[in-house]
């Protein structure tokens, strides 16, 4: 049984505009951790988002965690934790870390949290309205990840963190995966020291996969004996070769007229405004 699967799904968030999701076809093993790659607008967050069950898709998809409908019988056990909670006005409201925590069930897991807490050095004293982006993002992550979880879902939730806190919380998820044999999948721009935290890697462009789940690290295909790529063939090498063809494919259909042009217009000549 795969830990997620999607079948024929298309989705659009209004009728007057095209597709964010074309077509999209992937299975996900238990226990795997795959990194999602791909341009702003390939459809990450969307996939995501749809798989947390927070938007609805019509009765031609099957979306399902644990063999479970994600829309109709919402499996237990999956945790998304994405971009927008920081924003939200009831976390940055005048309330101290300790009390949020244990608003939202921190006494039932407290050994979990408090190594969490020491990971990403939250302080309980700490006021949710005073605090910065960073140190927000580091109580999400406690919040998120207190409870233990089968399934993770990322959206770029390490952006706001500092080096050494990404470093042990990427070593914290690795190990917590391998022991409990739980799935992660997770969409990011920041590819430095990733190389050894994923199982697969995966490729979406506007809306599709380019390059489905795949084992990482990716076997050498230059190679007889189809040895797999060094580690000094970075994660980051093989997504900043991806982003490049994303962008000269978006360049031709800009060529083509298939799509409008973005950045500088050559024949966009303005005067400035006369001084008198």
């Amino acid at each position: 049984m795969a830990a997620i699967s999607v079948s024929n799904l298309t989705y659009a968030y209004n009728s007057f505009s095209p597709p964010s999701l074309v077509d999209i076809n992937i299975a996900l093993t238990p226990g795997s951790r795959t990194i999602l790659i791909g341009a702003n607008g390939a459809g990450k967050s969307t996939l995501l988002q749809l798989l947390a069950g927070k938007k609805l898709v019509g009765d031609a998809a099957d979306v399902r965690i644990k063999d479970q409908d994600v829309f109709r019988n919402s499996p237990e056990g999956v945790t998304f934790l994405g971009t927008e909670w920081a924003m939200n006005p009831v976390v940055r409201g005048d309330i101290g870390v300790a009390e949020f925590l244990d608003s939202v069930g921190g006494y039932r897991h407290k050994e979990r949290r408090d190594r969490l807490l020491d990971l990403l050095d939250v302080d309980l004293d700490w006021r949710m309205h005073k605090i910065s982006d960073g140190e927000r993002r580091r109580v999400q992550l406690c919040f998120g990840l207190m409870a233990p979880w089968d399934i993770l879902l990322l959206d770029e939730v390490t952006v706001d963190l500092d080096v050494m806190v990404r470093d042990d919380l990427l070593k914290f998820l690795k190990a917590d995966s391998e022991a409990r044999g739980a799935t992660i999948l997770y969409a990011t721009h920041i590819f430095d020291g990733l190389n050894d935290f994923p199982t697969h890697i995966a490729h979406m462009r506007f809306g599709t996969f380019v390059t489905l789940p795949t084992s990482w690290p990716l076997p050498d295909r230059s190679n007889a004996l189809t040895t797999t790529i060094s580690a000094t063939t970075a994660l980051y090498n093989i997504a900043l070769q991806w982003l490049k063809a994303d962008r000269e494919y978006s360049r031709e259909l800009e060529r083509q007229g298939k799509k409008v042009p973005r950045g500088a217009r050559k024949d966009d000549v303005r005067s400035l405004p006369s001084c008198g």
